[in-house]
């Protein structure tokens, strides 16, 4: 027995003896976002690799979750505004544990594996050493995920075209540096001075050991890239481009919420509607530079512009970071009366030979039928995990700004590892007693951990009849066993004291940071029953036997792409339980006994339907 291997089954004694019930952080196991862009993941596939010529430049500001076909041969990092709080424009590229199909690669293990590379197109280097040719960039550890181990690392490697090999020529070691760090790398040996030279960026990654509970494993060691620049002519310090930029995206305008219904809003838009828009650009230059900002307001529904005003203009000293709040005399207005979205744009006006893609930003700003904190991007999971977590409780306050019907709750669990998230749980409403939850308004017992289809993961439960609310009131739920729910957790938004976990018989205030993804739908009933219009336009499809016990075998018809096919089983309230790639023989043993509509989709649209009867 190796050493090891000892000691990882001393740690798993001890873990499994010593385990005390607690919040847990962990990673994600599949990134929903990448999850469900299968169209735009078939899209980096059909590149083509044409050569570049200098100068190559990405900051990743474009609007894509993947690297831009044009410069980037390959697309397994996901390019976001979520994972950094440092980066040095908007869009960063995040190299984790997970494929581009944001799910786990298979080789992940604890022993260390090969994980995301980001790999240039070809260019043409054929030039003398004497050109002086550097490429430079910011890479960070961690930034607001997992920091990286002393034995991960995120390396730089180049292709010598007439060798057809690559050779490493950087290596950064896992560490907790909290910032952007800035490298520079000549390229002088003729082996890379050709035409079809490529540089790429590769992470080793290791998995954390956590043998009590395999829901709890998921993504880690990330790193983040930005601001990648290869050009002749440059000097060893000249790890700049000439550029000002953003540096972060747009939030959300209203004070307390990322959305919530538009009637309610409507109630309180005086305290409710934020006094300025904050903007976070930098000067990326070595000298002074003059800087406009404008904004506009756009009324989707209506198609009209609704406000626009200028911040005027400030100079900008060199390498400066700037973080301005410009002054909205405005509220959001339109003519709907349950719904509105508006789009917030702000955009630089710079030089003429500044790169323009950084210098713009866009936010839509939702009202429809359900309150959110969070901005919709998961990028960790937050459960109750541990010996005593037994009927542990999650619940976060929301407040109804007048008399309203709380419908249904939506609530974004994550996948993990090994479906160990697939389990029942209670669902919870509370009232408010002093701020911290009271009196048991709503409980739903032993539904399903559910992963909704939209982009971001959410699924909607609702509640059957309904329930009233005046005033403040707190959602959430209750596990029924000791291990993790596993829900997403968005990282980029403080829960500002509203976040809650009981445990051992009182109410703690929640001490991670950022708030679990769960959102209240109130107002008009929603429709949810079999007999929803969304049936009356697709087909009967064949499925046998029925009753059934463990596997159903269902007829599709004929597709030209069957990886497009998905069934979904869902139960009389439209509740979905089961939701799987199309195959010969479904498993279902996972079902109670009962009654259950069964689904098909193609590409995301319902093609046909039939009920199941399922049996022991």
């Amino acid at each position: 027995m190796t050493r090891k291997l000892l000691l990882y089954i001393i740690f798993l004694i001890v873990s499994l003896w010593s385990a005390r019930s607690q919040e847990v952080v962990t990673g994600l196991q599949i990134n929903p976002v990448l999850k469900n862009r299968i169209s735009e993941k078939a899209a980096v596939k059909g590149i083509t690799a044409d050569t570049l010529e200098l100068p190559f430049f990405d900051d990743f500001s474009d609007n894509g979750i993947f690297p831009d076909t044009r410069k980037w041969s390959d697309g397994f990092v996901f390019i976001n505004n979520t994972y950094s709080d440092r980066q040095i424009t908007t869009g960063i590229a995040t190299f984790d544990a997970l494929s581009s199909d944001g799910r786990l690669y298979e080789s992940a293990s604890p022993a260390g594996f090969g994980a995301d590379h980001l790999t240039s197109l070809p260019l043409n280097l054929s030039f003398p050493a004497s050109d002086s040719i550097r490429l430079s960039f910011f890479y960070q550890p961690g930034g607001l995920a997992d920091f990286p181990e002393a034995d991960d690392s995120l390396t730089l490697q180049f292709f010598a075209p007439q060798e057809d090999k690559w050779h490493s020529v950087w290596k950064a070691a896992g560490n907790t540096n909290p910032g952007f760090t800035d490298v520079m790398v000549a390229i002088e040996h003729s082996r890379f001075l050709k035409k079809g030279f490529r540089f790429r960026f590769v992470n080793y990654a290791s998995l954390s050991e956590n043998p009590g509970d395999p829901s709890i494993a998921g993504n880690c060691d990330q790193w983040n890239i930005d601001y990648v620049l290869l050009d002749r002519n440059r000097h060893s310090d000249d790890t700049v481009y000439h550029d000002v930029a953003f540096r972060y995206p747009f939030r959300s305008l209203l004070s307390k919420h990322e959305a919530m219904p538009w009637k309610q809003f409507r109630q309180v838009y005086l305290q409710e509607m934020g006094s300025v828009i904050p903007i976070h650009y930098r000067n990326n230059d070595t000298i002074i530079r003059n800087v406009t900002r404008n904004f506009t307001v756009w009324d989707i529904h209506n198609n009209t512009q609704a406000h626009f005003f200028s911040a005027g203009a400030a100079n900008v000293g060199p390498l400066t970071n700037v973080d301005y709040e410009a002054n909205l005399i405005y509220t959001f207005d339109t003519d709907n009366d349950d719904s509105a979205l508006f789009r917030i744009t702000g955009w630089l006006i710079t030089d003429d030979f500044d790169p323009k893609e950084n210098d713009t930003v866009v936010y839509f700003q939702k009202f429809s039928n359900y309150f959110a904190v969070d901005d919709g991007s998961s990028e960790a999971g937050y459960g109750i995990n541990g010996q005593g977590s037994r009927n542990a409780m999650v619940a976060y306050w929301f407040k109804s700004f007048m008399k309203d019907t709380l419908r249904a709750i939506s609530i974004c669990f994550n996948d993990s590892y090994l479906n160990a998230n697939q389990r029942t749980f209670d669902l919870m409403v509370w009232s408010d007693d002093n701020g911290v939850p009271g009196d048991v308004l709503f409980t739903d017992e032993e539904v399903m951990v559910e992963q909704g289809n939209d982009i971001n993961g959410f699924y909607m439960y609702v509640l059957p009849e309904g329930l009233m609310v005046n005033s403040s009131f707190f959602v959430g739920w209750k596990q029924r066993s000791e291990t993790f729910l596993n829900a997403g957790l968005d990282v980029n938004t403080p829960h500002g004291g509203k976040q809650y976990y009981w445990l051992n018989g009182s109410w703690n205030q929640s001490l991670v940071k950022g708030s679990i993804m769960i959102r209240p739908v109130v107002g008009a009933p929603l429709t949810t029953s079999i007999n929803d219009v969304r049936y009356r336009y697709v087909d009967r499809i064949r499925l046998w036997p029925n009753p059934a016990k463990e596997f159903i075998t269902v007829d599709i018809g004929e597709y030209p792409d069957t990886e497009l096919v998905y069934v979904m089983v869902t139960d009389l309230q439209g509740r979905e339980l089961l939701k799987v790639p199309y195959s010969d023989r479904i498993d279902i043993s996972s079902l109670h006994e009962g009654i259950y509509i069964v689904n098909t989709s193609y590409n995301g649209r319902m093609t046909g339907y039939n009920r199941l009867v399922k049996i022991k």
